[in-house]
């Protein structure tokens, strides 16, 4: 049997006759003989370290460890950057706390947050947040690939004023930005549309080549001496001459003056910074931890792999991004981190080594992003949650590679480039990620307040109170960076719940509503004690049984008129046995009787049973508790 095949058809099905075990049948050959095929022809094999932790760190070592950890420091000080670093990683532990224990509770597959957000809370819920993280991802490609252009032009681009160098060849513009963003984003796609494999075995080169820039990077913090380093002429602003700043070294008076904000003009896109601002950019290099999760169905074990190489990656990447900070503003002269986001490469012992690690940190990046923005798409059309309208993007390769999905993301990636700057749309990108991080607390929330049986996760590090304030930390933040982009997005996200609400498909993925209100009924019908009855509270419980539900409708509406907010119980009684049945017969049959009672709009539980006689079935102990009907 395999992992996913039910346990049980048995009065799990809505069938009858011989079909429950055709399709057992059918589950043990797809698990035995052509299971062995089927998993040769699509099965995952990805592990923790390619699969995970690679993509993972290269995803959150992108444009903030190169380009904006200078930015971060130069603006907020280093009080408020450690401080931001805190919140951040405070949100995103939640986060993954929450995320290892959705994903080590049972089979995982593809689509990474939405599967698990969808499966815990249901489709509306889910598909709406597959949505927002499909749109988070593509953003967020875009913004990559925008900061790949910026660094390029850094070093390559002519000078709007000045005279250039002879590697200074490329032409600067909005439209040359565009143009190069176009490129480079075509390059990505070309390895994305080959399949996973392909971008694992370019992952784990450009993780070499990132750890030995960042090795180089903290080497020559400590053996550069102090120089004057030449700043770009954008960043000059309304100077007309050429500026400098200067790398100090460690020294004392250097960090002192780096430890308060002195707040801006960013130099890129001419807005004044703030606080909120900074932080936008600053989380944009926090939101890779769902990098791993994306690719659980590439996974060969999703369970085993997600929690820890996606605890490893953000431990990691917090300890790396504080002490570049440290490093930055003790060595750095506040101009210098303010005028120059490549100054790392300005002080590196071989500056062309952190430039091949900008370029190859943030192609990982994008594809990344581009990889799991499909992959997210992929498991949205296959739900079918928006009827035709992605169904397109259900086309797969031989290998199983859903090129239809790459090729739908690649051109919305391209549309987002047109905002042209990494700044402009760093808002919008850390506000959808953060409302789909607080999604999947909630759903992680919903299932450890439903006490749902079935979720038991190997992984225990996590309560309702991390649930909690991974939520809260996600919602407050989004507000605090930007309120109208915050009501906006989850604004369209309601929108996108109530059109699959009413227009999509009915799921059998189960509803977490359902299990909550259970739990709650359940609580709330213990507190009801018998020994507190009173005659001046009593209300009518009436049981009718019904023979022919279509002869017997002007009496059913009577009885509701009459039971005045009492309990009322229709009951039916099909007569013969359960033994020697292949699946309950009446389970059909239930569903057509909850929408009589729909449609005659009248407040009542329906019974059903299967027994010999009326007068057996009547002897049976009445059920929940106190709420049974009266007897004469």
């Amino acid at each position: 049997m395999s992992e996913k095949s039910p346990l049980l058809h048995y009065r799990l099905t809505s069938s009858t006759g011989t079909e429950p075990r055709d399709v057992s049948k059918h589950s043990r050959l797809k698990a035995g003989r052509g299971g062995r095929r089927d998993k040769k022809k699509t099965g995952p094999k990805l592990g923790v370290l390619l699969g995970v932790v690679m993509p993972t760190l290269l995803s959150m070592f992108s444009v903030v460890v190169f380009l904006r950890i200078g930015f971060v420091v130069g603006q907020a000080g280093l009080y408020q950057s450690i401080a931001m670093f805190l919140v951040a990683y405070f949100i995103i532990t939640m986060t993954v706390l929450s995320v290892c224990a959705i994903s080590t509770n049972g089979a995982l597959d593809a689509g990474g947050a939405y599967y698990m957000i969808s499966r815990a809370l249901g489709p509306e819920f889910g598909g709406s947040i597959g949505i927002m993280f499909f749109f988070a991802n593509v953003c967020g490609s875009a913004l990559y690939i925008l900061g790949l252009v910026e660094a390029i032009l850094s070093s390559f681009g002519v000078p709007v004023d000045g005279v250039a160098n002879l590697h200074q060849v490329l032409p600067s513009g909005y439209w040359w930005s565009l143009l190069y963003g176009t490129v480079l984003l075509f390059l990505c796609f070309i390895v994305c549309l080959v399949g996973a494999h392909i971008y694992a075995k370019a992952t784990f080169i450009i993780f070499i080549i990132v750890t030995t820039v960042l090795a180089s990077t903290f080497i020559s913090f400590f053996i550069v001496r102090p120089v004057v380093v030449i700043l770009p002429d954008s960043s000059g602003l309304n100077g007309t001459g050429l500026s400098t700043a200067n790398y100090s070294g460690f020294q004392l008076h250097t960090l002192e003056s780096n430890l308060l904000p002195n707040y801006t003009i960013d130099y890129t896109t001419g807005t004044m910074m703030s606080f909120a601002t900074v932080f936008a950019v600053m989380f944009n290099g926090c939101t890779g931890i769902m990098a791993g999760s994306n690719m659980s169905g590439d996974l060969k074990n999703p369970s085993y792999s997600i929690p820890r190489g996606t605890l490893a990656a953000v431990l990691t990447t917090f300890i790396t991004y504080n002490l570049l900070s440290l490093l930055a503003a003790w060595s750095c002269d506040r101009r210098l981190l303010q005028r120059d986001y490549s100054f790392l490469g300005d002080i590196n012992i071989w500056p062309p080594l952190v430039t091949t690690g900008v370029y190859s940190s943030t192609v990982s990046a994008a594809m990344s992003n581009l990889i799991g923005a499909s992959r997210i798409l992929y498991a949205l059309s296959k739900d079918n949650l928006f009827g035709g309208v992605l169904s397109v993007t259900r086309k797969t390769s031989r290998n199983g590679n859903p090129w239809a999905s790459v090729l739908v993301s690649w051109l919305l990636v391209q549309v987002v480039l047109f905002a042209g700057k990494l700044n402009t749309i760093a808002s919008v990108v850390t506000i959808f990620f953060l409302l789909v991080y607080a999604a999947v607390n909630l759903a992680c929330l919903a299932l450890e307040w439903a006490s749902a049986p079935n979720f038991r996760p190997s992984f225990r590090c996590f309560t309702w109170h991390t649930c909690t304030l991974g939520i809260l930390g996600c919602l407050v933040m989004m507000f605090f960076i930007n309120a109208i982009y915050a009501f906006a997005s989850i604004a369209f996200m309601l929108l996108l719940l109530m059109l699959i609400h009413y227009l999509g498909p009915i799921s059998n993925w189960g509803y977490i509503s359902q299990a909550l209100i259970f739990h709650q009924v359940r609580k709330y019908l213990l507190l009801l004690d018998v020994r507190k009855d009173h005659v001046k509270f009593w209300r009518p419980q009436v049981l009718l049984m019904v023979a022919n539900p279509r002869s017997r409708i002007g009496l059913m509406t009577f009885i509701n008129d009459l039971k005045k907010s009492g309990l009322y119980v229709l009951g039916h009684v099909k007569l013969g046995l359960l033994d020697g049945l292949p699946s309950d017969p009446l389970q059909n049959s239930y569903d057509s009787w909850l929408s009589l009672v729909d449609h005659l709009n009248i407040k009542a539980f329906v019974n059903l049973t299967l027994a010999d006689s009326v007068r057996t079935w009547s002897s049976e102990p009445a059920f929940y508790h106190r709420l049974r009907w009266n007897e004469a």
